[in-house]
Parts: structure tokens; C-alpha cells; sequence
């Protein structure tokens, strides 16, 4: 199952159809955990969305949420687009990566992405010192409840934030989310899964099969 984001165009005009197309499904309420507010309404600039709050800091803080650190690569195959770590933390320029790599873009209102959190964390635990997993809380008014979400669910892999959707129009486009793409080692971007993923296996065998590697 998928939380369907809409079609890809031009990035500022599929960000605002994405956000408008969301708006009817994101009134999913924050009972049992999550900061108050409207999880999705106007779309936002990046500069309207605070993912680093005292209280997301805290949480984080107190967490076993790994930090965000850039990697070594100049152009390691993802775009080179700046973004702030979700909960405080280094911005990392995300060409600065090499693969093998899984990116998994989410929402904290998402409930399939929430689903899948455990099997992605697994799968971290398991490989990630050969296939790191980053997640990335994508066009997101609330970053606060995603950031709780994930940390309820075990998630200690590096989060990142793109609440303006500055991705939108490139290879890591979320055209629904739950949608997860792997970087290879040559550099190549390719779509891993959209929907939910329901376990460790699931996810190692997809990866091996996207990358042609074997874990």
C-alpha cells in the first residue's frame, strides 16, 4: 500500500499538486503520540518548516538515533541538494554519498510508512556497515511527528528533512510515500520499492536484486 503524492513535472508545480493532492490525506489524527498541529495544509518553503525544534532535539538527543554525517564522495551519484538533519544535527550535501545505499522517503502521518520502519531498521542493523539506509521525512509540515514516529519504532539510521521539496523533479522524486530507491556503487539511482515493505528478507532480497550484489 501507498500514500500516492501525484504525477512528476516541473519541481515548484509538483510540489504544490503533491501538497494539494495530500491535503484530503493527511488528517490522520495524532492520537497515541505526535506533535499537534495540521499534519499537511499550504505547501511551505523550507524556510517555514522548522525541523530542529528544542523538543525534536531533545528527542533525538535522548534517542539512539545515529547523526547525520556527510560522506566523502564529490559526486557520488545523487543530486547535490543541501539537507538539514530531522531533529538537529550536520547538513549534508547528499552528493556527497557512494553506494551501495538504500534512501527510504516517508512521512510521520503515513501509515505505511510507519509499517515499514522496523523492517527497514533491521535491515540496518543487519547491513548496514555494506548497504547504509538513510531516511528522508519528504514535504512534511509536521516534521515533529515524523521524527516521534520513527524513534517509537526503534529507527537509529541518519534522518534527513526536504519539507519545500526541493528532491521533487529528480531521481529521488516521491511520487507516493512510502517509496524507497538504492544508489548503486557506479552512482545509479534506481527505484527500489513503492509501498511498504514488510521484512528484513524482503528488503535484502530487493536490494540484491536492484544492486546485483549479494548480502
Amino acid at each position: 500500500m501507498v500514500r500516492v503524492l501525484g504525477g512528476r513535472a516541473r519541481a515548484a508545480t509538483v510540489t504544490a499538486l503533491l501538497v494539494a493532492a495530500l491535503a484530503g490525506c493527511g488528517s490522520e489524527s495524532p492520537a497515541g503520540g505526535g506533535q499537534a498541529g495540521a499534519p499537511l495544509g499550504d505547501a511551505k518553503s523550507s524556510s517555514e518548516v522548522d525541523v530542529a525544534t528544542s523538543e525534536m532535539a531533545a528527542a533525538k538527543k535522548a534517542s539512539k538515533v545515529e547523526e547525520c554525517v556527510a560522506g566523502s564522495a564529490s559526486d557520488g551519484g545523487l543530486p547535490s541538494i543541501e539537507l538539514p538533519c530531522l531533529g538537529g544535527g550536520e547538513s549534508v550535501d547528499l552528493a556527497s554519498f557512494e553506494g551501495p545505499m538504500v534512501i527510504n522517503l516517508f512521512q510521520g502521518f503515513c501509515a505505511p510508512c510507519k509499517e515499514e520502519m522496523p523492517a527497514l531498521q533491521s535491515f540496518h542493523e543487519t547491513y548496514g556497515d555494506e548497504v547504509p539506509v538513510i531516511g528522508i521525512d519528504v514535504m512534511d509540515t509536521v516534521p515533529g511527528v515524523a521524527l516521534e514516529e520513527a524513534i517509537s519504532r526503534g529507527v537509529t539510521f541518519p534522518m534527513y528533512a526536504d519539507p519545500g521539496g526541493e528532491l521533487q523533479g529528480g531521481p529521488l522524486t516521491a511520487r507516493a510515500v512510502p517509496t524507497t530507491y538504492v544508489l548503486s556503487s557506479s552512482g545509479e539511482v534506481k527505484l527500489l520499492q513503492m509501498g511498504g515493505m514488510t521484512s528484513e528478507d524482503q528488503v535484502k532480497e530487493l536490494v540484491e536484486q536492484k544492486l546485483g550484489i549479494t548480502l
